[in-house]
C-alpha cells in the first residue's frame, strides 16, 4: 500500500506539520519531504505571505518553488495586512484541496499562532488591524495599555504578559472594535483530521542564525528594504520587523552595516527563544534529533498513516 493510499484508508486524513524556530532548516527538509511524498507545501510563515518580502523572510527561491509547489506565498501586498482569521480560512481551503488531490497535506513554518489556529481549530475574532488605534496605544505605552486591558478584559490580561505589547494591543483592538472582550470571542473546534507534528531544533541554532543573517545582508536585504520603503512608506509596520527594521536604519543613516547585522542577529536569537518557548508549551512535535532527519521524518509519517 502506498503512502497516499494508506492516507485515504485511515479514519481521518493526515496533516503533517514541520515546525521549528527560524534558521532551523525547515525549508531544506520540507523540499526533500515534499519531493519524496509528491506533496505541495502550505506556507505557515506570517511574513512570507507578502509580495516583495523575499530576502528578509528567507522565502523559498523561485527555483525552489519550481521544484515543489507552494501555497500561501505572495498572497498580499505589505500594506494590506492579513488577519489571523483570513489566513486560517485561506489555509483551510489549501489543506482541503491537498487532502482531496494528494491524500495528505503538508504545513511548514515557524509562526506559532498561525500553526495553532490550524492544528487546534482556533476561532479568532474577525477584526482587522486598526492603524489609528494602534498608533494611539503605542503613544500611551505598554505600562498604561496593560492596565487598560485588565479593566476591559481581566481574563485576557491574566493570560498576556505585562510586557507583551503586541498581544495587549490586539486584545484592546478587538475590545474597542466590537465591544466584546477577546476572551469571550476565542474558542476552538478541533479540525476533522489527524495532525502529525515534526519539529526541527538543531543544537547549533545560534551559529545557523548568525550565518543566515550574514547571508541575508549579502543577498541584498538593504536594497530590498529600500525598494519596499520607496514603494510603500518607511513607517510600514512590516518594515519594523526583524531584519527590515535594522536595514531601514542603515538607509536612514542611523546604523552602519555591521551594527545592523549585529542587531538583526541579536533580535533573531531573541525571536528564536520565544519560538522555542511557544512550541514547547503549545505543541507536541516529534523532535527530529537524528543525523538523517529525512529518514526519521518519513518513518514517523509512515507510522502515522499506519
Amino acid at each position: 500500500m502506498t503512502l497516499l493510499t494508506a492516507a485515504h484508508a485511515s479514519q481521518k486524513p493526515l496533516v503533517v506539520v514541520l515546525l521549528g524556530p527560524t534558521a532551523s532548516g525547515k525549508t531544506c527538509l520540507a523540499l526533500q519531504l515534499a519531493e519524496q511524498l509528491a506533496l505541495s507545501v502550505i506556507n505557515v510563515d506570517s511574513r512570507q505571505l507578502y509580495v516583495g518580502m523575499d530576502i528578509g523572510t528567507a522565502k523559498p527561491s523561485q527555483k525552489q518553488q519550481k521544484r515543489v509547489r507552494h501555497h500561501l506565498i505572495d498572497i498580499r501586498h505589505p500594506d494590506q495586512p492579513i488577519t489571523l482569521q483570513e489566513f486560517q480560512a485561506a489555509a483551510q481551503l489549501s489543506i482541503k484541496q491537498n487532502l482531496r488531490e494528494q491524500g495528505m497535506s503538508f504545513l511548514v513554518g515557524g509562526s506559532g499562532l498561525y500553526l495553532k489556529a490550524l492544528t487546534a481549530g482556533l476561532r479568532p475574532p474577525a477584526v482587522s488591524p486598526q492603524p489609528a488605534l494602534r498608533k494611539q496605544l503605542n503613544a500611551l505605552g505598554q505600562q498604561l495599555c496593560h492596565p487598560l486591558l485588565q479593566a476591559a478584559d481581566p481574563t485576557a490580561a491574566a493570560r498576556i504578559a505585562p510586557n507583551d505589547a503586541v498581544r495587549t494591543q490586539r486584545a484592546l483592538e478587538v475590545f474597542y472594535a466590537t465591544g466584546i472582550p477577546i476572551s469571550n470571542q476565542q474558542g476552538s473546534e478541533p479540525p476533522p483530521w489527524q495532525v502529525l507534528e515534526l519539529g526541527l531544533d538543531p543544537s547549533n541554532l545560534r551559529e545557523r542564525i548568525t550565518q543566515r543573517t550574514l547571508q541575508l545582508y549579502a543577498n541584498g536585504l538593504i536594497e530590498e528594504t529600500e525598494q519596499l520603503s520607496q514603494r510603500f512608506y518607511p513607517e510600514l509596520p512590516l518594515l519594523q520587523t526583524i531584519g527590515y527594521g535594522e536595514a531601514l536604519k542603515v538607509i536612514q543613516g542611523l546604523l552602519n552595516r555591521d551594527q545592523a547585522i549585529a542587531l538583526t542577529t541579536q533580535r533573531t536569537h531573541q525571536f528564536a527563544k520565544r519560538q522555542r518557548t511557544w512550541f514547547r508549551r503549545q505543541h507536541h512535535p516529534h523532535w527530529l534529533k537524528g543525523e538523517e532527519p529525512l529518514s526519521e521524518a518519513l518513518s514517523l509519517i509512515q507510522a502515522g498513516l499506519g
